[in-house]
């Protein structure tokens, strides 16, 4: 069986990230001077708001996506040859960046960082976990073992930068091109920009954007803050899932690695002690989750090296 419709990974992952910043927002930051009865009171307030949210946002999701699909007895489906698992990449790189969101409210609400780190690790996991139950009984998709490990993988790559260094050295990264092969298909791969940069997976690339002045500041503490080396991945030429289409269809799908510099705004925060900020920080932190544009050095399955002056 194919899957009918392209997966929107990022789309319903960002269901999840609408609740987070909910239960953020809901949940006022912890004082240092705070009683024992005022952490209980807002550890019960952080569950209550993150359970109706939760159970919204999933309800939200299943009306949005699988009312309207046709219903069949649980299935499960092996997509792991998929798209070049650009795609498992991408449920890797939202499980990351959710269970690092989690562990943070986890932390305003009190709880100490080894408790915050393995509940919000746990539910980075967990807010992903239901799509897959319900394209279980989806007659368009079926439930992915192998997306359930890259959500339980990239929520471990979180957990255990903590565990062994206390602090995120190595940080997923997206970026995004456009592609003429949405033309040729946009109800699967997009026909306007927003749609094309959440299921063209062509365009889409992966980082591990590395902090290399927290390796070497004991040695060379100069180095500047600001600078990391990034590994990317991505694939091309993949105008269906499988490659036995894309051949019949004259092509020829290939894998993409990708070296070069990055830039990390973690180093330009402020302490956040004013609401301006917060806000501050708060934007450096999205804009951080993108790699932005530098140029590259890039290696092609089976065509070899390409230099790009400028890539995103």
């Amino acid at each position: 069986m194919h899957r009918l419709v392209t997966k929107r990974v990022v789309v319903r992952q960002l269901l999840g990230w609408g609740l987070l910043l909910a239960s953020a927002a809901g949940l006022p930051a912890m004082a240092s001077s705070s009683s024992r009865t005022d952490s209980v009171k807002q550890r019960k307030l952080l569950w209550i708001t993150a359970g109706l949210g939760y159970a919204g946002a999933q309800a939200g999701l299943y009306a949005a996506w699988y009312r309207e699909q046709s219903a069949q007895r649980f299935q499960f489906f092996d997509d792991g040859a998929q798209w070049n698992q650009v795609d498992k990449v991408g449920h890797f790189y939202s499980a990351f960046h959710v269970s690092q969101a989690a562990t943070t409210i986890f932390r305003r609400a009190g709880m100490k960082p080894p408790q915050s780190q393995l509940y919000g690790a746990l539910a980075g996991w967990l807010m992903l976990a239901p799509i897959e139950v319900f394209d279980g009984f989806s007659q368009a998709y079926g439930f992915s073992w192998q997306d359930v490990a890259a959500n339980a993988a990239g929520s471990a790559f979180w957990l255990g930068q903590q565990a062994l260094w206390k602090e995120v050295r190595i940080i997923p990264k997206f970026s995004f091109h456009r592609t003429a092969l949405a033309a040729e298909r946009p109800n699967t791969l997009g026909s306007i920009l927003p749609e094309e940069v959440l299921k063209d997976y062509n365009g889409q690339t992966y980082w591990l954007s590395v902090d290399l002045h927290s390796f070497l500041k004991q040695r060379y503490p100069r180095f500047p803050q600001w600078l990391n080396v990034a590994v990317g991945y991505g694939a091309h030429q993949m105008l269906y899932a499988r490659e036995t289409a894309n051949q019949a269809a004259g092509y020829t799908a290939y894998r993409e690695f990708y070296l070069t510099l990055d830039v990390d705004l973690r180093s330009y925060r402020k302490p956040p002690v004013t609401f301006g900020n917060k806000l501050w920080n708060g934007l450096l932190y999205t804009i951080n989750l993108v790699h932005l544009p530098a140029p590259t050095l890039s290696y092609q399955s089976g065509r070899g090296f390409v230099f790009y002056p400028l890539y995103f």
